[in-house]
């Protein structure tokens, strides 16, 4: 699978590695930076992050910030984003099963390696559901706030 991983300076060790596994477990990643743990700006990786999904060039994405709060809201200002935001692996493979994510994000300082492999497996090996889903992911590409529950 084609994954594209990116972050602050708080997650640059645990992108480093996780890019490192990924890489070891047969996908196609791209390491959008940042390359040293030199203070960034979240936003600016997140938006790239989401760039690549949107573009087609990545499949999937991985967000990682300090808490990994701030990177998936930066990443769902992207249209074509859907960053779940987890810390254990049923709420990642949840996300994409029910949500159709297709950006994982987690925070450095709460997530330790092994479980941010856990939930990245959780989250690469599980398919999206469809059905009733499918109706309700569909509505996230189209804000209607005036629209009524149906």
């Amino acid at each position: 699978m084609r994954v594209a991983i990116a972050s602050d300076h708080a997650a640059v060790a645990l992108k480093a590695t996780l890019a490192a596994w990924l890489r070891e477990e047969g996908h196609d990643v791209a390491d959008l930076g940042p390359a040293t743990d030199a203070r960034v700006d979240y936003p600016d990786f997140g938006y790239r992050l989401a760039a690549a999904i949107a573009d087609g060039s990545a499949e999937r994405g991985i967000a990682l910030c300090g808490s990994g709060i701030g990177i998936s809201i930066a990443v769902n200002r992207n249209p074509a984003a859907r960053c779940a935001l987890v810390s254990e692996p049923l709420s990642a493979a949840l996300a994409r099963e029910h949500n159709d994510a297709n950006i994982l994000a987690m925070g450095a300082r709460l997530t330790g390696e092994d479980m941010a492999r856990a939930c990245i497996t959780a989250f690469l090996a599980t398919a999206f559901a469809g059905g009733r889903h499918a109706t309700r992911v569909d509505k996230l590409g189209v804000p209607s706030f005036e629209q009524e529950p149906a």
